[in-house]
């Protein structure tokens, strides 16, 4: 295992860690998938989050991609389980605080959970903005 065993980590961390869910990408030209990519200059870390959204609006898929420490993969990981199954709107009621909690993260690590938040919420701002009509095709009608 690549964790640093001088850092206590929690063992909820060391699971999504060693068993990471959901690792992956969807197409993100599709319309009904959201990409968000976001990151974190002062510790490097890149998390990019995908949603895909069926015609009820409700996510069915999630996957994820994250260059970082053990906890943003963790806090990644974490989300995509979160998402999936729940609306758009439900979605963007996950807080980096319920992630932070659900993971035990010691107060150094918080900024992991809120870089998941910020990536639940560009995918789902992107998917968003993909139905909103292109002005040539409102033209046309």
């Amino acid at each position: 295992s690549l964790i640093d065993r001088s850092v206590s980590l929690p063992p909820q961390v060391v699971d999504h860690y060693e068993n990471p869910r959901n690792v992956g990408s969807l197409d993100k030209t599709s319309k009904n998938v959201g990409t968000g990519l976001v990151g974190a200059p002062a510790c490097g870390d890149v998390m990019k989050l995908q949603i895909q959204v069926d015609e009820k609006g409700k996510i069915v898929d999630a996957r994820f991609k994250t260059f970082g420490c053990g906890s943003a993969i963790a806090s990644s990981s974490l989300a995509t389980e979160w998402v999936k199954g729940k609306t758009v709107e439900e979605a963007l009621t996950i807080k980096n605080t319920d992630i932070a909690k659900e993971l035990c993260l010691p107060p150094v690590k918080l900024h992991c959970s809120m870089l998941a938040e910020d990536a639940i919420k560009a995918a789902l701002a992107d998917y968003k903005l993909k139905q909103e009509p292109k002005k040539e095709e409102a033209e046309k009608k």
